[in-house]
């Protein structure tokens, strides 16, 4: 059973995935902070607030008008956070955004290698069986 699970493990598509999941994590860093410090300052900006994280709407209870998100919620108020939503949709189409280009790029570089082995000059060809056989008749006819 402990064979089986490394040899399973040690399979290369258990571990291209491990591989993949490191890498996601840390890009979803950089996108995260590329979206929280870059992106939604700017939006931010042209729609008056800053920080998409504390914009909701307060259903019931009783909040403070102004108050911050997490006031809100502590204060007892139903609230409908739609900016924590929008800072997600943000984050997904810089990624799928960001995915796409990746993926264009590899197909580009995988079709110009592929376009370039075509374009490579075949090897010469060797002479055919027959053509040897002809040269070792002449031959032995000399």
């Amino acid at each position: 059973m402990i064979k089986e699970f490394r040899d399973f493990i040690a399979k290369g598509n258990v571990m291209d995935l491990a591989v993949g999941i490191i890498i996601g994590a840390a890009f979803t860093a950089i996108v995260k902070s590329l979206v929280d410090d870059l992106i939604n300052p700017v939006i931010g900006l042209i729609v008056g607030s800053v920080d998409f994280s504390n914009l909701y709407v307060v259903l019931t209870g009783n909040a403070v008008p102004g108050a911050s998100l997490t006031a809100a919620r502590e204060a007892g108020a139903a609230v409908f956070a739609y900016g924590s939503f929008l800072t997600a949709v943000i984050n997904f189409l810089i990624i799928a955004f960001v995915v796409f280009l990746l993926v264009k790029s590899v197909n580009k570089m995988k079709e110009a290698a592929v376009k370039k082995e075509a374009e490579a000059p075949a090897a010469p060809a060797g002479p055919t069986e027959l053509d040897v056989l002809l040269q070792i008749r002449d031959s032995l006819q000399k």
